[in-house]
């Protein structure tokens, strides 16, 4: 039996607009646990109108539904951006100092800018104000939001990365740990667009040196 949706609210907005910061960027990302392709990044600021939406964190939805409410964030937005850091960023900054580079990067290219903001649990260097709790792309519209273009646009990188470097799967498995990954690296060998750090890849690189 499927587990019930959770459905996100405007809780944590909330308690930055009860300080009057009314422009709240929700910011998540996509792609953190990959061995392969970019981290992405989005940060997306919705109209502060208290208004009901069908955002859902994406990991609950199907990649039909993403689409559908990927392109309505982009549509009812006041602002959104979405960035990504390479392997060779996530190589010389590690996984985590990318993340944040990518949504300083976002957070940036933001017009209006935030005045506040929310993320999944990813406490950013930054001088406004930030709520940070767990699992907030489950609780937040914001976030929930974030959370549909940081996966809708990688998803789609990936699959462009697929036709680029044939054999690996990347349309499939999205970069990630899979048995199919696993197969085609000792197969075909560490590609350009892999994170050579992680632990997988470099013990296969090790092997193969």
């Amino acid at each position: 039996m499927p587990l019930p949706l959770i459905t996100p609210d405007w809780s944590l907005e909330r308690e930055h607009w009860r300080r009057g910061h009314f422009r709240v960027a929700g910011v998540d990302e996509a792609g953190r646990g990959a061995w392969a392709g970019p981290v992405t990044v989005a940060a997306v600021i919705l109209p502060g109108l208290a208004a009901e939406y069908p955002f859902r964190d994406s990991k609950q939805l199907t990649p039909a539904q993403r689409e559908v409410f990927a392109a309505q964030v982009r549509r009812v937005a006041v602002a959104w951006a979405v960035e990504h850091a390479w392997p060779e960023e996530i190589e010389r900054l590690n996984i985590l100092g990318a993340t944040h580079a990518a949504a300083e990067r976002a957070l940036a290219r933001l017009a209006p800018p935030p005045q506040a903001l929310v993320t999944d649990y990813l406490r950013l260097r930054t001088a406004l104000p930030l709520l940070a709790p767990p699992k907030a792309d489950a609780l937040s519209y914001s976030v929930a939001a974030a959370s549909l273009l940081a996966k809708t646009e990688r998803d789609r990188l990936m699959t462009e990365l697929d036709a680029q470097y044939p054999g690996y799967g990347f349309a499939a498995h999205k970069g990630y740990g899979a048995p199919a990954h696993r197969a085609a690296l000792e197969r075909l060998g560490v590609s350009a667009v892999h994170r050579r750090g992680y632990a997988p890849i470099a013990r296969l690189l090790a092997e193969q040196a």
